[in-house]
C-alpha cells in the first residue's frame, strides 16, 4: 500500500513504518502548535520554549496514533488475522490488514479497539494534566498534556463517525453484516455513508475557503478526498474478494491458447498470430514440450526489417517461475503476485505441460461481469 514507507522498528512483532508524506503533516502540526496554538493558550514564553512544546506534543500525538493502530492490530491478531504492519502517513496512521475479519463479531471488536484506546489516552493525558497543574513549574507540561487529551478525544469521536472506512463505518458494517448476513451489502451501505460524509467534509472545506480559512479549508478537502477514495477502494476490494473467493486459475484461464514453435519467423508470428488473433503473449512449444513464451515487447525489441530473418527460438523467454502458475492457484493469490511482481500474463502449467494461459485482463473482465451481476442482483432485490 505504501511503497515508499521506511521501517523504523518493530513492536510486538508489528513493523512500524513511516511514509515520506508523514514529514509534511509533522511539520504542519509543529508549525501550527508552535506559532499559534501554544502562544495563544500559554502566552509569555519564548519562541524556543514554544518550539520544544510543539515538537513534544507532535511526537506524543503520533505516538497516540501509533497506539490507536496497535490496538486494532493486537485485537486483529488475537482473532488470527494477518497484519502487514503499521504505517504513519499524511492523514494519520493505518494498520495494514492482510486478511479481513471472518465474522461480524470479529469486525466489531477490531474496529472498536482503536477508539477505545484513544478515549483511554484522552483520559490518561487529562489526569496527568491535572497533576501537572497542581505541581509547581509544570505549567508548560500541563498545557501540552491538555492538548493531547483534547486531540485524542477528537480522534476517538472522529473515528466513531459511521462512515466507512473509518472505525465507526466498520462498526456500522459489522452491525449490518450481523443483521443481514451479507457482508457485501453491508459494505455497500457503509461505503455509501462514507461517501456522503466525505462529500460533506469537502463541502465544509469549500465553505471555509470562502470564509477565508484557507489552511483549514484545504485540510478538510484533502481529508474528504482521501476518505472518498478509501471508501470506494475498500468496497471494490470487498467485491473482488466476494467474486474470487473459492475461484482458482483453472476457472478463468484460456484453455486452448494459440502456441508457436521455435522455428517460426517473427514476421509469421506477428501477421498470423498477434494481428489475426489479437494476442500479445504466446507460449512456445516444441514436440509438446513447453519451452517458454514470446510476447509483443520481445518482438518490438527487434527491428522490423529483421522479423522475416529472425526465429522465435532466437528471442523467446525460457520457462521462468515468475511467469508460470498452476490451475489450482487461488485467483486472490495470483492477484497478489501480480501486485508484487508486475507480471501480467502467466503460463498455466500442470505436470510440466501447458494447460492454458491467464492474464490480468482475463481477471478484470471476469470481475467487471461479476460486478455488473452483483449490481443487477442488488437492484432487483430492492425493487
Amino acid at each position: 500500500m505504501f511503497t515508499s514507507a521506511v521501517k523504523l522498528f518493530s513492536i510486538g512483532g508489528f513493523d512500524i513504518k513511516i511514509d515520506p508524506s508523514w514529514l509534511i503533516i509533522a511539520a504542519i502540526i509543529t508549525w501550527s502548535l508552535g506559532q499559534h496554538y501554544f502562544p495563544y493558550t500559554f502566552p509569555g514564553e519564548s519562541a524556543g520554549s514554544y518550539l520544544i512544546m510543539a515538537v513534544v506534543a507532535m511526537l506524543l500525538f503520533f505516538a497516540s496514533l501509533l497506539l490507536h493502530e496497535l490496538a486494532h492490530s493486537v485485537v486483529a491478531r488475537r482473532f488470527g488475522l494477518r497484519i502487514g504492519g503499521i504505517t504513519l502517513f499524511l492523514f494519520g496512521g493505518v494498520a495494514e490488514l492482510e486478511s479481513e475479519p471472518r465474522s461480524a463479531m470479529e469486525e466489531f471488536w477490531v474496529a472498536v479497539a482503536g477508539p477505545v484506546m484513544s478515549l483511554g489516552l484522552s483520559v490518561g493525558f487529562w489526569f496527568l494534566g491535572v497533576i501537572a497543574r497542581l505541581s509547581q513549574n509544570l505549567e508548560a507540561a500541563a498545557v501540552v498534556l491538555s492538548y493531547l487529551a483534547t486531540i485524542n478525544l477528537i480522534l476517538a469521536v472522529f473515528n466513531l463517525v459511521p462512515a466507512f472506512p473509518l472505525d465507526g463505518g466498520r462498526i456500522l458494517r459489522a452491525w449490518l453484516w450481523h443483521r443481514r448476513g451479507d457482508i457485501l451489502r453491508a459494505t455497500e451501505t457503509a461505503t455509501k455513508a462514507g461517501i456522503i460524509f466525505a462529500y460533506a467534509l469537502m463541502g465544509l472545506g469549500l465553505l471555509a475557503l470562502f470564509q477565508g480559512a484557507v489552511v483549514s479549508a484545504i485540510w478538510q478537502m484533502m481529508i474528504g478526498g482521501f476518505l472518498l477514495m478509501a471508501a470506494r477502494s475498500a468496497y471494490q476490494q470487498q467485491v473482488t474478494r466476494a467474486v474470487f473467493t473459492g475461484r482458482v486459475v483453472g476457472d478463468l484461464m484460456q484453455r486452448r491458447p494459440i502456441t508457436v514453435g521455435p522455428e517460426r519467423r517473427l514476421s509469421d508470428v506477428v501477421n498470423q498470430v498477434v494481428l489475426r488473433h489479437g494476442v500479445s503473449f504466446v507460449p512456445v512449444i516444441e514436440n509438446d514440450v513447453l519451452l517458454g513464451h514470446i510476447d509483443q515487447a520481445m518482438i518490438s525489441g527487434i527491428d522490423r526489417e529483421h522479423w522475416s530473418s529472425t526465429r522465435v527460438g532466437d528471442v523467446f523467454a525460457g520457462l521462468d517461475e515468475a511467469a508460470t502458475t498452476t490451475p489450482e492457484t487461488p485467483i486472490q493469490d495470483l492477484m497478489a503476485t501480480i501486485t508484487k511482481t508486475g507480471q501480467r500474463k502467466f503460463l498455466v502449467v500442470k505436470d510440466h505441460r501447458l494447460v492454458g494461459v491467464i492474464s490480468l485482463s482475463d481477471i478484470i473482465r471476469h470481475l467487471q461481469l461479476s460486478d455488473l451481476a452483483v449490481a443487477q442482483s442488488h437492484q432487483s432485490s430492492l425493487s
